[in-house]
């Protein structure tokens, strides 16, 4: 069983160490929540703290270091306590793009899948009258999806490695991932504003 190295609490307070970007922190609390969720929804319910975390924490690096993302990770993971185990999980998401370390668990090929996707899940929904996922359709995202000039910095070709990865048709993929964001949305949103 994966268990934690860290509690969410450090886990949080390392991500805004080197994170002050709202747009960052939202991100990672969105992958987070999927991680959270995805984990029960898969059968590993005992896992959720090491599956949320590895999310909340998968781009520590990016806002500081964009051109070394996944490279410099490690060391300020280390530096935060974080298990050897997190770490391969946290840099394998980043897996042909800038990092030869590949998912090999399934929590690590649902955060390679769903990393991405959580981004243009999260620009459709505000292109809703809602603006929110709670009302999105799977046959709406998969509009989006085509669009190559929606939310163009979303991957396509990432998403679809991913589902393949796990073995899941590229609907499952969306659709789970539509689910898996809808429990946290308020509470993200509601946090997201707080830092201003």
């Amino acid at each position: 069983m994966l268990k934690s190295s860290i509690t969410r609490d450090q886990a949080y307070a390392l991500l805004t160490r080197y994170n002050r970007e709202p747009f960052h922190i939202q991100h990672a609390l969105t992958v987070e929540g999927a991680m959270r969720w995805y984990a029960s929804e898969l059968g590993y319910g005992d896992e959720a703290d090491f599956w949320g975390i590895v999310g909340l924490l998968h781009d520590i690096d990016f806002e500081l270091y964009p051109e070394q993302h996944c490279q410099k990770a490690p060391e300020l993971l280390r530096e935060g306590g974080v298990s050897e185990e997190m770490i391969h999980a946290i840099v394998s998401h980043g897996y042909g793009l800038c990092t030869d370390v590949r998912p090999e668990l399934e929590m690590e090929k649902v955060l390679f899948a769903a990393d991405e996707l959580t981004g243009l899940i999260g620009a459709a929904a505000r292109m809703r009258p809602s603006k929110s996922v709670s009302d999105m359709e799977l046959s709406s995202l998969k509009k989006k999806f085509k669009d190559k000039k929606f939310a163009a910095g979303c991957s396509r070709d990432v998403i679809r490695q991913g589902a393949e990865m796990l073995g899941w048709e590229l609907d499952a993929l969306l659709e789970k991932t539509i689910l898996a964001m809808r429990p946290d949305e308020a509470a993200i949103a509601e946090a997201v504003e707080k830092l201003g």
